[in-house]
């Protein structure tokens, strides 16, 4: 066992933070279209 098993600095679970991650990066990206397609619209 090294050094870094040992002396974990998080213990949260590594599915929990990745779902978070996909999730506001998704987000994000959803906002942005949104926000492209009522320019569009307002637009024409």
């Amino acid at each position: 066992m090294n050094e870094f098993e040992r002396e974990v600095q998080s213990k949260n679970n590594d599915v929990i933070d990745s779902g978070k991650g996909f999730i506001f990066s998704f987000l994000f990206f959803f906002i942005i279209f949104f926000i492209g397609v009522i320019v569009k619209v307002i637009g024409s």
